[in-house]
């Protein structure tokens, strides 16, 4: 017989039933040994499953029961009692085999099945075939699952097809069914196949008679799986949102345990801890899935709420309360209120709840305490949540560290209340729950509360609020802050007395700082305060007396007192607190040179003076020296004495060297606290500018660099002030004479010769040279401006070129004129720029030198590489029709020129856009555009065939930067041939 022919020959019954026996002779001894990791075993038993699926296929061709059949009967029963050994006895590795085992008895009990089985044999049957379906398909053999899995549908098929009319049989078919349907869903759960899922879980569910039938334990099974599927699609919510949106995913979730619920709810599980613990779980997964899909349904919320509650009212007060498992689920109760925006009342509930139930540690803490600041918008709540958090804390002997955190936390929460009363009154409660049980925080969490208390108070007090002020204040007078002792109490006295000083709450203030020891300077300077704005001058003067003799006193009170003294006009007190800044000179430390002592009590003196003779004068003593006129004679009285003192020129030397380092910071000072003031100012500057060149003129030595630096600085500020108080009073006048434009003009302009000379005499500093050097071009500004208008259109023209004097180098000193600024630098850039606003601001600029400040501005612009490009084309565009306008063949090439630079700029810049909007404008290119084609036609009319060939090139370059450029370029090259033909060469 031939290979071919004995291939095709079909095998009898028994040569498969010999070909199974040799292989359950060589698969049983492995199976005994224990030897389950052999793969032969594995590949053996689905050997045996293969051919015993074969035999009971040929087996089915005929009607008749062979011996054979009850003997692979047999052998499939005993190799599934074997499974049932190896998964108990083995490691979770060996489910492979069991997986085998299983395949392998079920297709042997298969094989000995009768061809038309009673109900007994069909319920065996279907019930092996559902399990060895499971097993397999918990091992991803989705395909031997399936094909399992079909067998067990036609058993199935088969029982329901056969009557029971007794019902003998009817609970135990409920049961296999149960498990078949069950098996069947998870199955295809596993191979992503959800609708066939879904449908199985709906056969199972939607029979309740079969579902009364089963058993609790059969129950609890059937709701596992559907929770463990429902919850699987919960958690894919979380992780991956791009399949489904969450909300579907959600609602398929509750889908699931809500099948689960339906089956377990019946049972009574009050006997039986892991029925009620499975009832739980569904609740809790329930509640987490109508949380998550509550935006497409709110009602959900209310449907979670109810499952919690049903979940939290079965937790045993004496044994779960306060594990970690329901106290989630007390946090989830709060996040379903929260989303369902309850009232305050239900949140603080929820919130109570869970701090009741906190056991302490920093992270549940943190827990608490960032929640509540998720909740800011329900201030009041906070408030109550957190001071209940701390009566827990104080109740329980919770650490130290916790007391201090919450107690922070409400103290930086009352600071947002807008309730002012409220909140201290909040504090307050607080402070004395704490001070009640002898609670005293320790100093750095104290120090943090006082320093917290202070930034709110000075917060209030900057902003006008004296009264918030001083309660902020007065709380760190509290005793549970002792542990920082007397000076930090004091200090927050002082603090809150000011406030309500501030606020003429006098009397207020006065009993505030009365509760301060005044062995304290600053105590003294309060109380002197205090007394003053009550007209109590004898008070007043015994506290300045104090002052002077307590604990870290600073002259800078007696200043203060002088001033507040003079202010007020209150002389027989203005004379006591001069006596006693008189005092502290002489009893300072250090002072040996009488000299010095001399010129600081000509200084009081001259100050007493002013004082007395200018009751109304301003509250800065050294604005009425150098700014009033009546007193510039005593300047230059002052400085014909330093002239003629060559004798002793130390001392005088160093009363000047005061006097202009006093003349500077007030003026510094000055233009931070005086508004609308600026030819005040700059007299201060000029002045001190004055006194500085008398220090270097008469110093002894050689005076530092850093006075000359000072010296331009105060020359540049002066002509600043004067420029800025100009442009004010331009701005308030219609027409202002034009000396005052000269006297402009000249000031600033000896400014600027005063700073080049310094320059030129190389007296400042290397790293200064940069900022000096920007002063003058600020001042270049200056002086286009006044001469702009005076009409003086050759000095503006003069200093736009720059030749002005300045030293071309260090060496040449013979020679002087300002080098024009290198145009790649910024501050030159920024300098054209000023020249090009004034001069096109102004009317009655002549053409040719607003052509030059423009020209030279577009250089800068192209030298630097980084300019505006809309400033760019609008100078552009100003500069070619001035040209244009001339009508002359070099202006007509020079405005070609610069159509030639704006089309390299747009090749470069063209594209560049800000948000949706093109940085070179677009009616700026269709500008260039005409422009260029209009000009190209007129030239060509008047036989200019050569200049007109450039502009048309340059219009046709420009169409590749407009809309529609191709059809215009295609137009003025057409009109181009056609005038071309009309006005021939010559």
């Amino acid at each position: 017989m031939s290979p071919g022919e004995k291939k095709s020959r079909a095998r009898s019954p028994q040569e498969f039933y010999d070909e199974i026996k040799e292989l359950l002779i060589k698969t049983k001894p492995k199976l005994k040994d224990g030897t389950t990791k052999d793969e032969t075993i594995t590949k053996n038993l689905h050997k045996i499953a293969s051919l015993a699926q074969a035999f009971t296929e040929q087996r089915l061709k005929s009607s008749k029961k062979s011996q054979l059949s009850d003997l692979l009967d047999q052998e499939g029963v005993n190799l599934w009692n074997v499974s049932g050994v190896v998964r108990q006895g083995s490691a979770t590795d060996s489910r492979v085999v069991v997986a085998a085992l299983r395949l392998a008895g079920f297709r042997l009990m298969e094989a000995g099945l009768e061809p038309k089985p009673d109900t007994e044999a069909l319920l065996h049957i279907l019930q092996i075939a559902s399990k060895t379906g499971a097993t397999l398909s918990e091992l991803g053999h989705n395909d031997t699952a399936s094909s399992v899995l079909a067998c067990a549908a036609k058993y199935e098929e088969a029982l329901r097809n056969i009557d029971d009319p007794s019902g003998t049989n009817q609970q135990a078919r409920a049961c296999v069914t149960a498990v078949y349907l069950s098996t069947r869903m998870e199955a295809a759960w596993r191979e992503g196949n959800e609708g066939l899922a879904a449908f199985m879980a709906d056969k199972i569910t939607e029979n309740d008679g079969r579902l009364v039938l089963l058993s609790n334990h059969d129950r609890e099974t059937l709701a596992t799986k559907l929770l463990d599927i429902g919850k699987s699609l919960l958690r894919s919510c979380y992780q991956d949102s791009k399949s489904a949106p969450e909300e579907s995913k959600a609602n398929d979730a509750i889908r699931w345990m809500q099948k689960a619920f339906f089956v377990i709810e019946p049972i009574d599980c009050a006997t039986n801890a892991e029925l009620a613990e499975l009832k739980r779980s569904v609740l809790r997964s329930l509640a987490r899935g109508y949380f998550l899909s509550s935006s497409q349904d709110p009602e959900n919320l209310i449907r979670a709420e109810t499952a919690l509650e049903e979940v939290i009212a079965t937790i045993d007060p004496s044994a779960d309360n306060v594990s970690s498992e329901y106290q989630q689920l007390r946090w989830m109760k709060l996040a379903v209120i929260k989303r369902r925006k309850a009232g305050d009342t239900v949140l603080l509930q929820a919130l109570q709840a869970i701090i009741d139930n906190l056991t302490y540690s920093e992270s549940n803490l943190t827990d608490v305490l960032q929640e509540l600041r998720t909740l800011s918008q329900y201030h009041q709540l906070v408030t109550s949540a957190t001071q209940y958090c701390l009566h827990r804390a104080l109740q329980c002997s919770w650490s130290t560290d916790a007391v201090e955190r919450l107690l922070i936390s409400l103290i930086f929460h009352c600071s947002k209340d807008d309730k002012h009363d409220r909140a201290i009154q909040d504090l307050h409660a607080s402070f004395k729950e704490l001070s009640d049980v002898d609670f005293e925080l320790l100093k750095a969490p104290a120090t943090a509360c006082i320093t917290l208390l202070w930034q709110y108070g000075d917060r209030h007090y900057h902003a006008g609020r004296w009264k918030e002020a001083g309660d902020w204040f007065s709380c760190g007078t509290d005793s549970i802050f002792a542990s920082l002792g007397p000076v930090s109490s004091s200090k927050c006295f002082r603090k809150a007395a000011l406030a309500h000083l501030k606020r003429k709450d006098y009397a207020h203030a006065g009993s505030i700082i009365r509760r301060c020891p005044d062995t304290e300077a600053t105590t003294q300077y309060v109380t002197f305060l205090i007394a003053v704005h009550q007209g109590l001058e004898d008070e007043a003067i015994k506290s300045i007396r104090n002052m002077v003799h307590a604990v870290n006193f600073d002259r800078k009170m007696i200043l203060l007192a002088c001033r507040l003294a003079h202010d007020l006009d209150m002389k027989i007190l203005l004379l006591n607190v001069l006596k006693a800044l008189l005092e502290t000179l002489n009893f300072r430390e250090n002072v040996e040179n009488i000299t010095e002592a001399v010129a600081l009590v000509r200084c009081i003196i001259r100050l007493i003076i002013k004082l007395l003779g200018e009751p109304a004068a301003d509250l800065l003593v050294s604005r009425n020296v150098w700014t009033t006129r009546k007193y510039s004679n005593a300047m230059n009285v002052a400085a014909v004495t330093v002239a003629e003192s060559c004798e002793q020129p130390a001392m005088l030397v160093r009363d000047i060297s005061w006097l202009w380092r006093t003349a500077y910071n007030c003026a510094i000072q000055a233009c931070s606290d005086w508004e609308d003031r600026e030819d005040q100012i700059s007299d201060i500057f000029d002045a001190a500018r004055r006194l500085l060149e008398l220090y270097i003129l008469h110093a002894t030595v050689e005076v530092d660099q850093a006075i000359y630096v000072y010296l331009v600085n105060a020359s540049f500020a002066s002509a600043s002030g004067r420029v800025m108080s100009f442009r004010r009073l331009r701005s308030q006048t219609e027409s202002i004479e034009i000396e005052k434009h000269r006297d402009l003009f000249n000031e600033v302009n000896q400014s600027l010769q005063r700073i080049v000379k310094v320059l030129r005499e190389e007296k400042v500093p290397q790293e200064d040279l940069p900022r000096l050097e920007s002063s003058l071009q600020i001042l270049r500004v200056f002086i286009v401006e006044a001469a702009s208008h005076l009409s003086d259109w050759n000095t503006v023209l003069a200093t736009i070129e720059g030749w002005l004097q300045f030293p071309v180098n260090r060496q040449d000193k013979s020679s002087f004129r300002i080098q024009e600024a290198s145009r790649s630098n910024r501050d030159s850039l920024e300098t054209y720029e000023a020249f090009a606003d004034i001069l096109w601001e102004d009317k009655n600029c002549p053409m040719h030198v607003l052509f030059t400040a423009l020209e030279a501005t577009l250089h800068a612009c192209l030298a630097l590489g980084h300019f505006s490009l809309e400033k760019f084309s609008r100078w552009l565009r100003a500069m070619c029709i001035i040209l244009l306008t001339r009508a002359t063949g070099s202006d007509r090439s020079k405005a070609v020129g610069y159509v030639d630079q704006a089309i390299a700029v747009l090749e470069e810049h063209g594209d560049a856009r800000d948000g949706g909007d093109l940085l070179y404008p677009l009616d700026e290119r269709q500008w260039l555009l005409s422009t260029a084609y209009n000009t190209g036609i007129e030239c060509l009319h008047a036989s200019m065939v050569d200049e007109a060939k450039r502009w048309f090139e340059c219009s046709t370059i420009i169409c590749r930067f407009v809309p529609d450029g191709r059809q215009r370029a295609e137009k003025i090259s057409t009109t181009y041939s056609d005038l071309l033909a009309r006005y021939p060469t010559r």
